[in-house]
């Protein structure tokens, strides 16, 4: 079976054709439960998202802050494993229609088998991985089967990125690039910064794959100002702040809905006019 690359890049285009960019939601597998998960992944679809990803939880979460490891963390305690995983993309794709991306650390994939993960993924109706620390020169194999099971390979650029660094990743990618707006974690931030408009600049340059920015994007007003040079607004530790805070007062449907009203808001901002 394949993968659904073609739904993410159709995505994306259409996006671009009504003059406005993406919006694109991370919410980890496994939070606050496998079933609360997916039902998190409907509710912020249901909000205006357009591409979720889902995250596979991780016990060195190298790249995410603190809001991320709280979920994950409460994942992994509930017991979350890869088959959980391929069930939410398989029921959060089957729900919405929308395209649903794996991100995740290489460790998982390495020990669960290449094959085997690219297979089962295409399977749920998985469109891709984010894979932001899997090094573009260890990849072959990687992108070898997903491309063979029609899956995105979606690489991370940073503001540290020399511009010979970037068109040697972009040209390994498919799907969309991942823009870092920042060097740090993920998490919210006050302002997102000029790092990114020119990262996005530099790395257009070498690719007609749309680029997509995240880490600090959180609110409405920051989405619009990404939206004016990114072709995707990518938010996460936002969504996943919100579903915290209900699961801190007990509360899950409000998680729900406040996941829900947050996509709405970020959707009106990530269309520019």
């Amino acid at each position: 079976m394949s993968g659904n690359v073609q739904l993410l890049s159709d995505t994306l285009a259409a996006a671009k054709a009504e003059d406005r960019a993406a919006l694109i939601a991370y919410l980890p597998a496994g939070f606050p439960t496998v079933d609360g998960g997916i039902e998190a992944v409907k509710a912020v679809v249901a909000g205006g998202a357009d591409v979720v990803e889902v995250g596979l939880p991780h016990s060195d979460p190298v790249l995410d802050g603190p809001v991320i490891q709280t979920a994950d963390d409460i994942a992994l305690r509930g017991g979350v494993k890869i088959a959980d995983v391929m069930r939410t993309v398989r029921e959060a794709h089957a729900a919405t229609g929308v395209p649903v991306l794996v991100m995740t650390y290489w460790n998982p994939i390495d020990r669960y088998g290449v094959e085997r993960f690219t297979a089962e993924l295409a399977a749920a109706g998985g469109a891709g991985c984010i894979l932001p620390d899997l090094p573009v020169q260890e990849s072959a194999l990687w992108r070898e089967h997903a491309e063979k099971h029609g899956l995105a390979t979606v690489f991370v650029v940073a503001p540290s990125s020399k511009d010979e660094r970037l068109a040697t990743i972009t040209a390994a990618g498919s799907g969309f690039v991942y823009a870092a707006s920042l060097m740090g974690v993920t998490g919210t931030r006050e302002a997102v910064g000029e790092q990114a408009a020119d990262l996005v600049r530099r790395t257009k340059a070498t690719t007609e794959l749309p680029v997509c920015v995240g880490l600090g994007v959180s609110n409405a007003v920051q989405a619009k100002e990404v939206a004016v040079f990114a072709d995707g607004v990518i938010v996460g530790s936002a969504f996943v702040q919100r579903m915290l805070d209900a699961e801190n007062a007990g509360d899950t449907a409000a998680g729900l809905r406040a996941v829900r009203e947050l996509a709405a808001e970020l959707a009106a901002g990530v269309r520019r006019n």
